[in-house]
């Protein structure tokens, strides 16, 4: 069966390629069992030093990677520029702090000595989604290799062409044999991988459905698994926030790749007081995007990733507006040619609707109006999902108190919920569990080893 990738802002088919058969499956899988060995006994240092040269690949290799993106899966140029940078400071941050965070630390206890050391797992499966295609395939290797696992990448199944990009981006860099691959395979291969002996992790990121069924074949097989999942984050604003400052924010929040993210804002909180102002910055701001060809660098939106996500919108927004909810700017599909909706505004949104209850994965910001700061945390938390949330006060001290009331695994006060390699990332509930980034992520496919030397004290 043939895979294909197609540019969503004409429809056209950009490449075909072959699935790999399960003899081609084997292999790659073998050449990886093989090169662990030698990666994980290469000191951190070595290991550190082949990051600073991806880093280097990525800055040469930007302008072609970047249209690379946008052409796939459609994300604004200018955007899919900054993708590839984030990937190669994200490599450079990493080789500069590895060997610390992975140093032995010593523990008091009844031995002549004790220490805590960091081991690699192995092979590592990454089973990735297509709206980040390179920036969520490196923030889950970067941290996984720098440790000295190896890693298989099974990416989406429309974005192909960076699947293969992202194998050739670490090769360039001088990374051995079998240390990155690429599985190019539907879904229905997966659980066979997940299954097989020389796989010891597996790192998801996508939809829950997605999560559910590699988290069940994973825990069947007994294996470390990472889900990063949905997200239905709430941007909250209070009554002494800078309104216009919020607005502005917000559009962006809502917008950024064509509103395709697990953390763009999603539901928009705002206290009855300021409603009607921010709803009409809000709304002036979204009205103003330029929506267009992604490859042109005045363009803000462009179309969804595929066809059927555009349809998924309509429904969302159908239904919504049905109950009571209103479109006060866009509202729909846009007649041109490629898979593009309108950038659009809903208020009068209530609870029992589908842009509240469900994830909405394209340009759709739902307006929720309530009394205070109660009932804001209370619909804030009226979601199966917890990945990330925005608080907007104008006291910090404020906003720092109530972010440990919000179900979420980040809460950015007075600011844009984004992703640091400085900072772990991952959310709760049905967003998920484990984390990402920072040390705490390093640490997610590391054994975790204690060493006791005695004799005993």
């Amino acid at each position: 069966m043939a895979i294909r990738s197609v540019n969503p802002a004409t429809e056209e088919e950009l490449a075909s390629f072959e699935e790999h058969t399960p003899a081609d499956v084997d292999r790659i899988l073998s050449r990886a069992w093989a090169a662990r060995e030698e990666w994980r006994e290469t000191p951190v240092g070595g290991r550190a030093a082949r990051f600073a040269e991806l880093a280097a690949s990525l800055r040469h290799g930007r302008p072609r990677l970047g249209g690379l993106l946008t052409a796939e899966m459609g994300k604004p140029i200018v955007e899919a520029d900054a993708e590839v940078e984030k990937c190669a400071w994200t490599a450079e941050w990493f080789a500069e702090h590895a060997e610390a965070m992975l140093a032995p630390r010593p523990v008091a206890s009844s031995a002549t000595r004790s220490y805590v050391q960091f081991r690699p797992l192995g092979v590592v499966l990454a089973v990735m989604p297509w709206n980040f295609p390179l920036w969520q395939v490196f923030r889950a290797a970067i941290p996984a290799l720098v440790g000295g696992n190896v890693m298989v990448l099974k990416h989406a199944s429309n974005v192909p062409q960076a699947a293969l990009e992202a194998e050739r981006i670490f090769r360039r860099a001088g990374f051995p044999d079998g240390v990155f691959q690429t599985l190019l395979v539907g879904s229905d291969a997966v659980a066979d991988v997940i299954r097989d002996r020389r796989v010891a992790a597996v790192t998801l990121t996508g939809s829950e459905a997605a999560g559910e069924r590699v988290a069940e074949v994973a825990g069947g097989a007994l294996k470390k698994t990472v889900l990063e999942l949905g997200g239905s984050d709430p941007f909250i604003v209070l009554e002494d926030a800078d309104v216009p400052a919020a607005a502005r924010v917000a559009c962006r929040a809502r917008n950024q790749n064509n509103g395709q993210s697990c953390i763009a804002a999603k539901r928009f909180i705002v206290v009855e007081e300021v409603a009607d102002e921010f709803e009409r910055h809000f709304g002036e701001a979204v009205a103003g995007l330029a929506v267009g060809d992604p490859m042109e660098r005045a363009t803000n939106v462009g179309p969804l990733a595929r066809g059927d996500l555009v349809t998924e919108l309509e429904r969302q927004v159908r239904e919504s507006v049905a109950l009571g909810a209103r479109a006060v700017v866009g509202g729909g599909r846009m007649d041109r040619r490629g898979y593009y909706f309108q950038p659009t505004v809903l208020t009068g949104v209530t609870r029992d609707m589908p842009v509240f209850r469900e994830e909405t994965f394209g340009p759709v910001a739902a307006v929720i109006r309530v009394r205070d700061e109660a009932e804001a945390l209370e619909v804030a938390n009226d979601s199966e999902l917890g990945l990330g949330a925005a608080i907007w006060t104008g006291d910090a001290e404020r906003g720092r108190r109530m972010a440990g009331r919000v179900e979420a695994g980040a809460v950015f006060v007075n600011g844009m919920v984004a992703s640091d390699a400085r900072l772990p990332f991952g959310g709760v509930k049905r967003s998920g569990y484990g984390r990402e980034l920072s040390e705490f992520g390093l640490q997610e496919f590391q054994n975790v080893q204690t060493v006791w030397v005695g004799p005993a004290r």
